[in-house]
């Protein structure tokens, strides 16, 4: 590898290739971050929802067993 880049600039190396290699894959660099995005805030939303679940049912159940204590 250090043949082929062996005697051309600094730039091309460091600011050329990087950004052609953006503009090739930035479309699936971009849906890849996307939909690990997406999946973490669907994660988030589903651990939200089963926390809410969890809480209103024990709610329920404590106060109706507090009610048949009386």
């Amino acid at each position: 590898m250090s043949e082929i880049f062996g005697g051309l600039p600094w730039w091309v190396k460091w600011i050329a290739v990087p950004v052609i290699a953006l503009v090739v894959f930035g479309g699936l660099i971009a849906s890849v971050v996307g939909f690990v995005i997406g999946l973490l805030f669907k994660v988030l939303v589903f651990v939200a929802l089963v926390g809410g679940l969890i809480y209103v049912v024990r709610k329920f159940t404590s106060s109706s067993s507090s009610r048949s204590d009386w």
